[in-house]
């Protein structure tokens, strides 16, 4: 008779009859929640704290896109070893966000420069001073067959300056041949336009001089 008494009273309960003060602290545990019973709904605003969350709970594929902004994450959470292999793309990069300060050193190499990247415009102007362009090979002709001493100069053309020289020698009966000077031709606004030899001997013999001339 208790027992149908009891079976009697729990068939004939009105609906939300039980209410949360007729309830056990405790009683309602884990196996007695139906999967899929705690909804999205039943959730309390901030209910689910970061205390809650297991390890590793929370993958990318839950994860909304935009959902993780960067006002949202604090200073150092997102660490290398938490970044995957090729995660971060050139799309997730904000326009100058990558400064001198943050290239290591030696990063920028050949290979990543591209042809024709660096312009006559990026090149430090004491340098371009150094360079040469448009070298060409200049010869004085040839000087007569005797034993006079002889100073040649062999011409750069206009707008063009000796970084070079050097000479040639033919001779048949000179035993001793001495070569006194071997230099750029300064003209008297200090330009090197020319390459000068100057060359004694002791027998008959020709001079030939060679200038090396460029722009700079």
């Amino acid at each position: 008779m208790a027992m149908s008494g009891v079976a009697f009273a729990a068939s004939h309960m009105n609906r939300n009859s039980v209410k949360a003060q007729h309830i056990k602290r405790g009683a309602v545990t884990t196996a007695k929640l139906r999967n899929g019973a705690v909804t999205t709904p039943k959730l309390r605003n901030r209910a689910v704290t970061t205390a809650k969350l297991r390890d590793e709970a929370v993958v990318s594929s839950k994860l909304g896109d935009g959902s993780v902004r960067s006002v949202d994450l604090g200073g150092g959470v997102v660490t290398v070893a938490k970044l995957k292999d090729g995660a971060v793309g050139s799309s997730k990069l904000l326009n100058a966000a990558v400064t001198n300060p943050k290239l290591a050193a030696d990063s920028v190499a050949t290979g990543k420069v591209q042809d024709g990247a660096v312009t006559a415009a990026k090149l430090h102007p004491g340098l371009l001073g150094d360079l040469v362009r448009n070298a060409s090979y200049e010869a004085s002709p040839k000087s007569a067959l005797n034993s006079d001493p002889k100073t040649i100069t062999a011409n750069c053309p206009s707008g063009k300056q000796a970084i070079g020289g050097g000479h040639r020698i033919e001779s048949e009966t000179a035993e001793r041949l001495n070569i006194l000077e071997s230099l750029p031709f300064v003209d008297p606004a200090g330009g090197r336009t020319g390459w000068t030899v100057k060359v004694i001997a002791d027998g008959a013999f020709s001079l030939e001089v060679h200038a090396v001339c460029a722009e700079l």
